[in-house]
C-alpha cells in the first residue's frame, strides 16, 4: 500500500481506491494502515505530499501554486495550511530559509 500511495500521490487517492488495491474493505484497511503507520491512510498521503513539495520548494522557477498541483493538493490555501501545520512554516517560509541556509553554505565554502 505504501509503495501504491507514493506512486500515486501526485492523483486523487481515496480510501476506496486503497482498500480496492489492497483487497480490503475501507474501514479494514484504515485500521490496519493505522496500527502499522501510526497515521491515518489521509494522513500519510498528505504527509508524502509535502514531503515532495519540500523537493519541488528548492527550484524556485516552480511558484508556490504550481508546487500545490505538482503534489497534488486542489488549491494553494489547502496546500499552504497543511504544509503549516506538517512543517511549521509556511511554504514561502520554507522555501526563504531553503535559499538562505544555501547562501551560508555558498559563503563559508
Amino acid at each position: 500500500m505504501i509503495e501504491y500511495i507514493h506512486a500515486n500521490s501526485s492523483g486523487n487517492i481515496s480510501l476506496a481506491d486503497m482498500a480496492k488495491v489492497a483487497e480490503l474493505t475501507p474501514h479494514h484497511l484504515a485500521t490496519l494502515f493505522t496500527k502499522a503507520t501510526g497515521l491515518s491512510p489521509h494522513q500519510y498521503v498528505l504527509r508524502v505530499r509535502i514531503e515532495r513539495a519540500k523537493i519541488h520548494l528548492a527550484d524556485d522557477r516552480l511558484s508556490i501554486a504550481e508546487v500545490s498541483k505538482l503534489v497534488g493538493f486542489r488549491t494553494q490555501e489547502h496546500f499552504t495550511k497543511v504544509f503549516r501545520k506538517v512543517v511549521g512554516v509556511t511554504p514561502s517560509k520554507f522555501r526563504e530559509e531553503l535559499a538562505s541556509d544555501a547562501s551560508r553554505e555558498t559563503s563559508s565554502a
